[in-house]
Parts: C-alpha cells; structure tokens; sequence
C-alpha cells in the first residue's frame, strides 16, 4: 500500500495519525480511500467532488498538479503527501 503523510493542521480529522496506509491507483483513488477511512476529513480537502484549490498532492517530490492532476498514477510503494498552500501579506 502507498502511504501519505497528513499535514499537522489535519490530523484533529485523522486521529492524529501523520501516515496512513491508503490503497488506490491514481491520486483521486488514493484521496477516496482516504477519506473512506476518516470522513471527517473530506470538507478539508475536498469542495464538493473537487480538490480545493488550495490543497496539493505530492508524490514523492512532484505534485500532481504538475503532471494528470487526479489521474496521477500511484505506485504501491508511493509516498505521497497532502501540502495545503499558505498564504499571507
């Protein structure tokens, strides 16, 4: 199974778990079996059925953005990790 690594805002949605154990082939499937496993955690990454803009999936050191978005093939041994962006002035 891949793991992901949850930002420590998120882990209060988690059980203040830092990596879970997530199954899927691309990262929208990866995201799915996420929130499956801790659904008080789908209103932070998701608005409605799409990633909030705001939240970025990394594989290894690539965001999926970058390269087919929620298509992004996932390997089983793939370490991913949920960034949100931060802003300020």
């Amino acid at each position: 199974m891949a793991n992901i690594k949850i930002p420590t805002p998120l882990r209060a949605y988690t059980s203040g778990q830092s990596v879970i154990a997530v199954s899927g082939g691309t990262v929208a499937e990866v995201l799915e079996d996420l929130t499956a496993q801790y659904p008080d955690l789908r209103p932070h990454i998701y608005d409605g059925d799409q990633l909030r803009s705001f939240v970025n999936v990394f594989i290894g050191e690539e965001n999926a953005r970058d390269q087919h978005g929620m298509a992004t093939p996932v390997a089983e041994d793939a370490q991913l990790r949920i960034i949100p962006s931060i802003a300020g002035g």
